[in-house]
């Protein structure tokens, strides 16, 4: 035994066998310890955690819900701004309809309060427009959005009630082309108002607190001399790592590892003097570096975003990616188009309106961008296209 721990001291005074032993206490200790609990980790533990992260999401919306329709009930007319005769500055959407499950959650409830309230907080907000937007064809049934919180967020309907415009229920394969033509009448709806820009936002799009300070910085100083199809607003977590083939995270990247592996080396030099060789020096740069590279993805990049929610100006931009469209922010030019793309385009099973938006956006040589971190949460564990959902899961 003394042999033994005499030969691992000796090995351990060797730089390479350091290396590897810092390799090890991250990547095979420190990382699946604190990693278990995240679910867009390469080192969560899903039989462990999933069932649990779960039954706590749905909690919380459930406790949301309740705070939001006291609030709707509670809450005096008005304070959506914009209702003075003057065009909005900013026209907000939320495209909304009856769910055949999960009503308990009142998702549009929870919505439309989250976006009234950041509104009546935000000194730079009065000439935004906030507004449900009711597809449901058969709009009364649609008590959250017609009953007490159309006092604060008015509402306007894509069918009447009984009236001729009513439609049949349509086939499966039809419900994307609706749900597509549901966009589509919303956006228009925001557009008629003549805003300068329009946010359109689904009832199950949760907003982050900064949501207005950061579409402020992002519309009006750093697109204020482009034109943008669209801005995206939310991209799954799922998607988010630095491997998906984003030119720009591959850059974002390396330089997290060259300054990581940068620090390491600097740290590991003042402990032990250096390397023996300059080439030593350069391999072992490049190993720590790696390593730190590894770390990063291992962890789940969507967690190392989160320090850019500390100002609005730190939120990264990017070209947009295919997929998804829970919340997206329009000028009024681009709005125009997408309305113009999306009409000659018919959606189907596997060609959804974020598809349709995607392909128009390369036939037609346009530009779209995605900010991240997110600034919206997607809460709905029940879909309204998918079909009965016999057990919701994150």
């Amino acid at each position: 035994m003394t042999g033994l721990m005499f030969l691992l001291r000796r090995a351990l005074r060797l730089p390479w066998m350091q290396l590897l032993l810092v390799y090890v206490l991250v990547l095979a200790v420190l990382l699946p310890l604190i990693g278990q609990g995240k679910r867009h980790s390469y080192y969560f533990r899903a039989t462990a955690h999933l069932a649990g992260l779960t039954e706590q999401a749905l909690a919380d919306s459930l406790e949301r819900a309740e705070e939001a329709e006291s609030y709707f009930r509670e809450a005096a007319d008005g304070g959506d701004g914009g209702e003075d005769g003057e065009k909005p500055h900013m026209a907000v959407v939320i495209v909304t309809t009856v769910r055949s499950q999960g009503a308990e959650y009142r998702y549009y409830l929870q919505v439309a309060a989250a976006l009234h309230r950041l509104l009546r907080r935000c000194p730079w907000c009065r000439h935004y427009r906030l507004m449900g937007c009711n597809v449901h064809p058969r709009p009364a049934e649609h008590w959250q959005a017609e009953g007490a919180a159309s006092r604060l967020v008015p509402v306007v309907r894509r069918f009447a009630d009984g009236g001729a415009g009513q439609p049949q229920p349509e086939p499966e394969s039809e419900r994307f082309e609706k749900e597509k033509a549901d966009y589509l009448f919303c956006l228009s709806r925001g557009l008629a108002l003549q805003p300068r820009y329009v946010l359109v936002m689904e009832d199950d799009a949760l907003p982050s607190p900064d949501l207005f300070p950061v579409l402020r910085d992002v519309l009006e100083r750093r697109l204020a001399a482009r034109d943008p199809l669209y801005v995206k607003l939310y991209h799954p977590e799922r998607l988010q790592g630095f491997l998906h083939p984003e030119p720009a995270r591959i850059m974002e990247w390396a330089g997290l590892g060259a300054l990581g592996g940068g620090l390491l080396f600097y740290l590991h030099r003042r402990l032990t003097g250096g390397w023996a060789s300059s080439l030593s020096s350069s391999l072992a740069f490049c190993a720590l570096a790696a390593l730190c590279m590894l770390a990063a993805e291992g962890y789940g990049r969507v967690y190392l975003l989160e320090a850019r929610r500390a100002s609005p100006q730190l939120y990264a931009m990017s070209p947009a990616s295919h997929c998804c469209t829970p919340a997206m922010a329009f000028t009024a030019r681009g709005a125009a188009r997408a309305l113009r793309y999306l009409r000659a385009r018919r959606c189907r099973s596997g060609f959804a309106k974020d598809s349709a938006l995607y392909e128009a956006l390369r036939d037609e040589g346009d530009t779209a961008y995605v900010v991240e971190p997110n600034l919206v949460s997607h809460i709905g564990l029940y879909s309204t296209l998918r079909g009965v959902i016999e057990q919701p899961s994150l």
